[in-house]
């Protein structure tokens, strides 16, 4: 049983989905429509854009879901038998299984990308990652720290922290006083999966209630609650608090596993979730698309 999995913010590059724009005619076509729909020539950011202006979060967002999205759609074998996506990686998920048409989907994550944007605007916030605690421990962290929340359960061993800027700095030392190996602070814009993005939620909502989702074709394991989803309200009230509400991650893999996942295929740029699949099952095959 293959599940197919399409990363989120942070795993883009320069130079990220040319060869693909070169090589293809359908995925030059896609583009071409992105940037029509974004009212900016997002691929002259993609192909030749500095690391700093891929970073931006009205960049970032809508270039790795194209990367991944055109990758799907492009490939000559692609049959899921589930999907999930990380954070941002959702939409590009929905899209993969039928439950999005990609022009809708591509108008979400602009939208997603922009009120994320403002949210980190009106409250400066942070992100961490803890590594080598359990999550119980860092659990026990952010209830210790007033505004401190755990936002990715990545895999064992590695949870990321959201919270305000001096919360997150007690929250470190607090974590290091634990035993935790490192307390990393994120170069992020703001506290991503935390009651930060409250803000962005709110402008969200309306464009996702209006937004059509037909039922997928194949089960999509979402990131509030890890279980597979095939009900398109369902995924809308999912799609919705996962703004504020953290990744499962950890939790995603591990259920696909018991649910008789063999293989995972990584959808998209970089290789960061193959990596964390690893983490949960050493002996899982993973590859990329």
């Amino acid at each position: 049983m293959k599940a197919y999995v399409f990363p989120g913010q942070g795993a883009q590059f320069t130079g990220m989905g040319k060869d693909l724009y070169d090589s293809n005619e359908k995925a030059k076509e896609l583009f071409e429509k992105a940037n029509e729909i974004l009212g900016f020539r997002i691929t002259d950011v993609m192909f030749e854009g500095t690391a700093d202006e891929l970073k931006q979060t009205n960049v970032t967002q809508p270039a790795v879901f194209l990367h991944s999205v055109i990758t799907a759609l492009c490939a000559d074998e692609f049959t899921p038998n589930v999907v999930a996506g990380h954070s941002l990686g959702e939409f590009s998920a929905l899209v993969a299984c039928g439950a999005l048409n990609f022009e809708d989907a591509l108008k979400l994550v602009a939208k997603r990308a922009a009120a994320m944007q403002k949210a980190c605007e009106l409250n400066p916030s942070t992100m961490a990652a803890i590594l080598g605690l359990s999550d119980e421990d860092v659990e026990k962290v952010c209830d210790s720290v007033d505004g401190v929340v755990a936002a990715n359960y990545n895999c064992p061993g590695q949870l990321v922290i959201s919270g305000s800027k001096e919360g997150i700095e007690k929250a470190c030392e607090v974590a290091k006083e634990a035993g935790a190996k490192r307390a990393l602070p994120l170069p992020v814009g703001g506290a991503f999966h935390s009651p930060f993005m409250e803000p962005a939620k709110e402008e969200l909502q309306k464009a996702i209630e209006e937004t059509v989702l037909n039922t997928p074709k194949c089960p999509i394991y979402q990131n509030v609650d890890a279980k597979p989803q095939t009900d398109p309200e369902t995924i809308k009230a999912n799609l919705i608090a996962q703004l504020t509400a953290p990744v499962r991650w950890t939790q995603i893999v591990q259920a696909m596993i018991a649910d008789g996942v063999t293989e995972f295929i990584e959808c998209g740029p970089g290789k960061v979730l193959s990596g964390l699949v690893k983490k949960v099952d050493r002996k899982m095959p993973v590859s990329s698309l």
